[in-house]
C-alpha cells in the first residue's frame, strides 16, 4: 500500500495536481491527474491507494487527457471519427481509452459522420472544383462509409458538376490551345477523370465549350508543333526527315491531310 502525502497544484495548469506519495522510502513524485479525476476518487492526502486503486486512477485520468487532446483537435475544424481515432493512436494511446473517449464525443454530439459528410460535400463543392467521385475517395479515407456518402453527395446536383467541369474545360483549352484537337481532348478527358467527375459529366461539359477549332487554328497549332519537332530531327534530310516528322505529328494528334499540308508548307519554305 503506498500513502498520499501531498496534492500541489501545477503552476502551468491550475485543472491539474501533482500527487506525492510515500511507498515505504519516503516522499516522492507519483503522478499527475486531472481535477475531475482528483474529485472523483476523492483523493487527498493520508490516503492508501493499492495496486488496482492506482491502476484505475491513471486508466481515468489517460481518458480525460486523451479527452481533452481530442476536444483541441476538434477545435480546429469539423473531424470523422475516424480522424479522432486515428489522431489518438498516433499520439500511442491504448484502444480501450480511444474507445472511451469517442463514446464520450459521441455522447456530447461532438462528432457525427452524417453531419461532418455533409459539411464536407458542400465545403469542397464551394471551395474547390473536385468532382463527386474524388471526394467520395476523400470521405471513405476518412472513414465515412456508402450509407453516409450517398446522401451527401446528392447536396451535389448533376447540373452544377457539369457546370465546374465546363469551367475547367475552358480555362484548360485556353492554356493549351497549340494542341491538336484530338490530343486536347484526351488531355482534358484525363484531367477531368483525375478531379473526379464521370464520363457523362466529362462529356456534357466537353459539348459546351469551343473546342473544336477551324481550319486556320488547327494549322496554327500544327505549325507550332511541327517547329519544335524539326528542331529535333533537323540532322535527318528526304525521305527519312519526311517519315519522321509524319510520325511524330500524327502522335500529336494531327490528321494525315493537315500533316501532308505542312510539309508542303514546310517545303517550299
Amino acid at each position: 500500500m503506498a500513502i498520499i502525502t501531498k496534492i500541489t497544484t501545477q503552476q502551468k495548469n491550475q485543472d491539474r495536481f501533482n500527487i506525492f506519495m510515500d511507498y515505504g522510502k519516503g516522499e516522492e513524485f507519483a503522478f499527475s491527474v486531472d481535477s475531475d479525476v482528483l474529485i472523483k476518487f476523492h483523493l487527498k492526502k493520508g490516503m492508501e491507494l493499492d495496486e488496482f486503486s492506482l491502476m484505475e486512477v491513471h486508466y481515468h485520468d489517460d481518458i480525460r487527457k486523451s479527452y481533452q487532446l481530442a476536444i483541441q483537435f476538434l477545435a480546429k475544424r469539423m473531424r470523422s471519427e475516424k480522424e479522432i481515432r486515428d489522431y489518438l493512436s498516433k499520439k500511442e494511446i491504448e484502444e480501450p481509452v480511444i474507445q472511451e473517449v469517442i463514446h464520450k464525443l459521441n455522447d456530447q454530439k461532438y462528432i457525427n459522420d452524417e453531419e461532418y459528410a455533409h459539411a464536407y460535400v458542400r465545403t469542397q463543392i464551394n471551395t474547390t472544383d473536385k468532382g463527386p467521385e474524388l471526394i467520395r475517395i476523400e470521405l471513405k479515407e476518412r472513414g465515412i462509409g456508402e450509407g453516409i456518402l450517398k446522401p451527401a453527395l446528392v447536396e451535389y446536383s448533376l447540373e452544377l458538376q457539369v457546370e465546374k467541369a465546363a469551367k475547367i474545360a475552358d480555362k484548360f483549352i485556353q492554356k493549351n490551345s497549340r494542341d491538336s484537337t484530338r490530343i486536347l481532348k484526351q488531355k482534358l478527358e484525363s484531367l477531368l477523370m483525375r478531379k473526379g467527375y464521370s464520363y457523362e459529366v466529362i462529356h456534357m461539359a466537353i459539348n459546351e465549350t469551343d473546342m473544336i477549332k477551324n481550319v486556320d487554328e488547327e494549322m496554327e497549332a500544327i505549325r507550332y508543333q511541327g517547329d519544335k519537332i524539326q528542331r529535333k530531327y533537323s540532322k535527318f534530310s528526304g525521305f527519312e526527315f519526311e517519315q519522321k516528322m509524319k510520325q511524330a505529328l500524327y502522335q500529336k494528334g494531327f490528321s494525315f491531310d493537315l500533316i501532308e499540308k505542312y510539309l508542303q508548307e514546310i517545303e517550299k519554305s
